[in-house]
């Protein structure tokens, strides 16, 4: 909680941000906030954010601005809806394994610096979905990934959610949830059936009735079991960095017990002890470490790039 609302630095002065919008398919457009550094730019990021967030998520901010002293331009990607885009976003909404408006977006910002993919809980299985379907294909456009507290295994995350000791976290995302169904049938009457909604009192169930009808996987189970990065893990083909604490409360670490680590070289798993749900905050500076560490290792990752590729 303390890293949820712990202020986050971001220079807009030195460092101006451009709204830009960009069309993912006929009839829908996402909202990405960019910043380039003051000098050389040594490589792009795009930073995806979790369940019911958007691109002024603290995380996104604070890793940002850590990436842009860098010399790292940051590109704040919100997913379809996000961020008041709602009247933008067509007839759906966003679901945890859509990849298609991550991938035009991509394919519209790559440049000849190299590019990295940032994912933040369910932005994290975003990003690894995106690049174990892409395969071999990925070196083409991006340089590597990184991923935060990251639920992987969406069935058992969805389950966790439903302990008693997670009530705070569970309400929070269904009432926004519920808010953004809402405002979008007022927008767009006539896609969604909303006789069923007040009596939803799970996110389980509000994907059950909502999500997984929405986007034609039937049921939530079935929703989980195709939409999991756990099911990608194997076939990414680009440097990826996974951070997870042990003490998550949203996501049993068991999940991580994936064969993948041990069989996919390109996988690299930082397990901490502490650190919750997006909630690596050290005790004296730097507060937020973690936004040092996947700077870092993108800067390793960069080093290997092919010199005809970097400018």
């Amino acid at each position: 909680m303390a890293g949820n609302f712990w202020r986050r630095e971001l220079d807009e002065t030195r460092f101006p941000v451009a709204a830009r919008f960009f069309e993912t398919e006929p009839g829908v457009q996402v909202l990405v906030h960019s910043q380039q550094p003051a000098g050389e730019t040594k490589g792009e990021i795009i930073l995806v954010h979790g369940l019911e967030g958007s691109s002024d998520a603290g995380y996104a901010r604070s890793l940002s601005q850590a990436a842009l002293t860098a010399g790292f331009a940051a590109h704040r990607f919100n997913m379809r809806s996000c961020c008041g885009t709602e009247h933008l976003s067509g007839r759906a909404l966003y679901h945890s394994g859509q990849t298609s408006d991550l991938l035009a977006v991509l394919r519209a910002i790559k440049t000849r610096a190299p590019v990295f993919l940032a994912g933040f809980s369910l932005g994290g299985n975003v990003v690894l979905k995106l690049a174990g379907e892409l395969g071999e294909a990925a070196n083409e456009l991006i340089a590597g990934v990184t991923a935060v507290s990251t639920p992987i295994d969406l069935a058992a995350c969805a389950r966790r959610l439903q302990a008693p000791a997670n009530f705070i976290y569970s309400n929070r995302f269904l009432k926004r949830l519920k808010q953004r169904i809402r405002l979008k049938e007022q927008l767009t009457p006539g896609i969604f059936q909303l006789d069923d909604l007040d009596s939803v009192k799970s996110v389980f169930e509000f994907d059950d009735k909502f999500t997984a009808r929405a986007f034609g996987f039937g049921t939530a189970d079935n929703y989980y079991a195709t939409q999991s990065a756990n099911q990608f893990l194997d076939r990414i083909r680009v440097p990826a960095l996974l951070v997870q604490a042990k003490d998550d409360p949203l996501i049993p670490f068991e999940v991580y017990n994936h064969p993948a680590f041990s069989n996919n070289p390109r996988l690299s798993l930082l397990a901490v002890e502490h650190g919750g749900h997006l909630g690596f905050v050290a005790k004296t500076k730097p507060r937020f470490w973690l936004d040092e560490v996947l700077v870092q290792w993108m800067e390793k990752v960069r080093n290997k790039v092919p010199a005809e590729l970097v400018p």
